[in-house]
């Protein structure tokens, strides 16, 4: 089988709908499962909605302007009688339901219930779409496939069950389902991180044993850098999985963190290819002999950087670096990079959940703090070292680390 990851942009509107049913003619659907994000910002959409609703701020006109927006979409692709109207209506209908119900405090669990919609709406008009047009497939809520904890927007997959339950799909088949979601034990959807609809493509590469599994996005596939950021960068044909990795790790949106990992265990080729010229080879991620090492530009922005020190003017030591870094899991914070001195600990921080204050109030109990908010974290992979000023002309160097051809700039 193979997977074929389809994000927002590529069914933003409904000539983008019409446009994947082209990339499947021309790369063929048979034996396919297809995972499919929320349309265009719709995620977007659906945090304000929940933003609102915990602000007592009327969040029923937000939750209108989202469903006339999938309405128009569906417009253009279906006849005005298509059962897909009333569908559509009905997963907005217990959106609201939910909402009007639900007793929880608990601003996760609300987050995940209400932005799971989008990738539920989306892969239903997808799949009906394909069907209608000739591209037979089964409709699948992911949810009854991808078992996790209850970590609320950041769920942890449970392997073994997930393969159990994934395993009872019919690989002669093609199948719609939806990236980003997975549920607990008590059948409440967890999502599986920002972004996460790359991690749930490869999830099911993995349970599936796929022969391939190819993310379709508005690139031509892995750049040295980000286009609209970094000026003449150039597209990498092949990079190995533990290249993918460290350039996931750093922080290259084009690649979800965690998706390679149960890639590269089961040695499933991964390509990311242009939607807009899908037959243009894009990137491999794999073993190969033509694999690149080239110097790669990475920018990671509305970081935080901290600089923790002792009050009494011991050593950092290790219970120290343990306190430190047992708080920034808790109220999962994440570190995009780490530098320490005797008596100083600097971190650049990623705060997904707005927590950075409430961890700084912590750490002022015991150290002295320094808090620098929206700093921005550049990384070159394979630097040259020979040519490094070239790295900090017109910038407020506020850190700085290198390692082996690895060069880090935290600046603001």
């Amino acid at each position: 089988m193979k997977i074929f990851k389809f994000g927002g942009a590529s069914v933003k509107d409904a000539d983008s709908v019409k446009n994947v049913a082209k990339v499947l003619e021309s790369q063929g659907f048979e034996k396919c499962l297809l995972v499919v994000s929320a349309m265009g910002k719709t995620t977007n959409a659906l945090e304000k909605v929940v933003e609102y609703y915990f602000k007592k701020e009327d969040f029923h006109s937000e939750i209108e302007k989202i469903k006339q927006s999938h309405l128009e979409i569906t417009k253009g692709l279906f006849a005005d009688n298509h059962s897909i109207f009333g569908e559509v209506a009905l997963f907005f209908d217990d959106l609201e339901a939910f909402l009007r119900r639900n007793k929880s405090p608990n601003y996760n669990f609300v987050y995940d219930q209400v932005v799971s919609c989008g990738e539920m709406i989306s892969s239903k008009i997808l799949s009906d779409f394909l069907n209608d047009i000739g591209f037979a497939n089964s409709w699948l809520d992911a949810r009854d496939y991808v078992k996790t904890d209850d970590s609320y927007r950041e769920g942890v997959v449970n392997w073994q069950e997930t393969e159990a339950n994934v395993a009872k799909l019919n690989k002669e088949q093609s199948y719609v389902t939806q990236g980003f979601i997975g549920s607990e034990d008590n059948n409440f959807t967890v999502t599986l991180g920002r972004e996460g609809s790359d991690y749930s493509a490869a999830i099911f590469a993995y349970c599936l044993n796929a022969d391939a599994m190819t993310i379709w996005k508005d690139v031509p596939g892995v750049m040295t850098g980000d286009p609209r950021k970094f000026e003449n960068v150039t597209l990498l044909s092949n990079i190995s999985y533990e290249e993918a990795i460290e350039m996931a790790y750093y922080g290259a949106s084009v690649i979800h963190p965690k998706t390679l990992q149960p890639l590269k265990q089961k040695n499933i080729p991964f390509y990311v290819k242009s939607f807009v010229e899908p037959m243009k080879p894009g990137t491999k991620v794999g073993n190969s002999d033509k694999n690149q090492s080239e110097e790669s530009y990475i920018l990671k922005e509305n970081q935080v950087l901290i600089n923790i020190s002792t009050r009494d003017f011991s050593f950092i030591a290790e219970d120290h670096i343990s306190q430190i870094f047992n708080l920034l899991a808790r109220h999962k914070v994440k570190v995009s990079l780490m530098q320490n001195s005797a008596i100083s600990l600097a971190l650049c921080l990623e705060d997904k959940f707005g927590k950075i204050d409430v961890v700084n109030e912590e750490l002022n109990l015991k150290f002295n703090t320094d808090l620098v908010k929206n700093v921005s974290l550049y990384t070159v992979r394979n630097a040259n070292l020979d040519e490094l000023s070239k790295f900090y002309e017109n910038k407020k160097v506020l850190l700085e680390q290198i390692s082996k051809q690895t060069v880090q700039i935290v600046t603001n």
